[in-house]
């Protein structure tokens, strides 16, 4: 069983020291532009430019996202990877007043832009660490978002961050995902988004070719597996009640 880190007091960084935890290989070499660059934060840390990225859905699945999670949200609530935008603070917000909100993300300077999102006595703690080797234990979380990270990832590492999700998920307690998906065939947007995709985000095509649910690890199917598509199929929210 893992250390359990989800209890430390504080507002601000622990787990794993930062000189501990290399930039994964596919951050550094595909997304060095959107979250390791220092000039990352600067560019992408606006509302209006994460609308327009997401065909001005943001807010649309930010709200299915929390409203997922619940308001006031009961327990212990773990959020996998920093997101540009509101959403985080939004969350916090809406943690009740015994619960507890701690956020995981293996980019030092994506916890220090959040940090500095968060207004001062904020309920999240801010954890470095890495989304395929969670430092907490088993059933340790009453409800685990992940907002658009598992098209980022290749197909082990996203097998291994949805492994570890269900693992540290109390029995009864779900994992909401949002991310992109297959397009109806229909879409105007689909040839574009294709080509934007295959470009920018090559492994986020995945997610048009299989369901979330086949990226769960054997042996431990889930209690209930509920989707829902937004802007003509092209996003996804799947809950997994565990």
């Amino acid at each position: 069983m893992a250390p359990d880190n989800s209890i430390a007091p504080t507002h601000g960084f622990v787990g794993s020291a930062v000189a501990s935890l290399p930039v994964p290989t596919y951050l550094q070499e595909i997304y060095w532009w959107a979250y390791v660059h220092p000039w990352a934060v600067r560019v992408f840390e606006r509302e209006w430019l994460v609308n327009m990225i997401l065909l001005g859905n943001y807010a649309r699945l930010r709200d299915a996202a929390l409203a997922e999670i619940g308001c006031p949200a009961a327990g212990r609530t773990l959020q996998i990877a920093c997101v540009y935008g509101d959403l985080t603070v939004r969350l916090n917000d809406q943690i009740a007043g015994d619960g507890a909100l701690v956020v995981v993300d293996v980019m030092p300077i994506q916890l220090r832009n959040l940090h500095r999102k968060l207004p001062a006595g904020a309920k999240a703690r801010l954890v470095h660490g890495d989304s395929t080797a969670l430092e907490f234990a088993d059933a340790a979380y009453d409800q685990v978002l992940l907002f658009f990270l598992l098209h980022e990832q290749p197909l082990a590492v996203r097998r291994r961050t949805l492994t570890e999700a269900i693992r540290v998920v109390k029995p009864g307690g779900k994992v909401v995902l949002v991310d992109y998906h297959r397009p109806h065939r229909w879409h105007p947007l689909k040839p574009a988004m294709r080509a934007v995709l295959r470009r920018l985000e090559p492994f986020a095509l995945d997610l048009w070719d299989c369901e979330l649910e086949q990226y769960l690890p054997d042996g431990s199917p889930p209690a209930n597996v509920h989707k829902e598509t937004y802007f003509g199929g092209l996003y996804q929210k799947v809950v997994i009640t565990r």
